[in-house]
């Protein structure tokens, strides 16, 4: 029981290894937090897949949504609130987001802008208690606010150039026939 207790520890302290070591820029810092961690990565890029595969509104609404949230916890985390299970949450949000896209889920907007809202907190919490102190806050927040919006504009981008992909493919398999 103790060395698994002793390996969970070992593990929090692991996953919440990530880049600012050195001497940074407020932005570049801010900017390199999500994109230096494939959790982050990963979760942000499927924020904009599973919006463009639910279409309409959903396609600026729930990115937005995920943006807003990740900076006023960003904002909280920088001032000592803490979100408990950060790394867990984020975790947990890559492995939902993934299924819904999987699955083909599409819900409303309301409850898919409040799912990415929660997973959010996670991420912003992460962003605001990592933040370098030596740093301005707000070149900080400007620099991982647009690394997320490129991710998110990114999983948009590739989820619109696949349907564009599997439209013309059918539409050359029906002129073949």
């Amino acid at each position: 029981m103790k060395k698994l207790l002793l390996a969970c520890v070992m593990t929090q302290v692991a996953l919440l290894a990530h880049t600012g070591a050195g001497s940074v820029s407020g932005f570049s810092a801010g900017f390199a937090h999500p994109i230096g961690g494939t959790d982050h990565i990963l979760a942000m890029f499927a924020v904009g897949l599973w919006a463009f595969q639910m279409g309409g509104r959903a396609v600026w609404s729930v990115p937005l949504t995920f943006v807003v949230m990740m900076t006023i916890w960003a904002f909280l985390g920088l001032q000592g609130i803490h979100f408990p299970f950060i790394e867990e949450g984020i975790l947990l949000s890559v492995v939902v987001l993934g299924a819904m896209i999987v699955l083909g889920v599409k819900t409303p907007i309301m409850f898919s802008a409040l799912l990415v809202g929660i997973f959010a907190i996670f991420h912003g919490t992460a962003h605001g208690a990592e933040m370098p102190l030596n740093v301005s806050h707000l070149e900080y927040a400007f620099g991982f606010v647009l690394a997320t919006a490129l991710l998110h504009g990114s999983g948009i981008v590739t989820a619109m150039a696949i349907h564009k992909l599997t439209v013309l493919k059918t539409v050359c398999s029906t002129f073949q026939k």
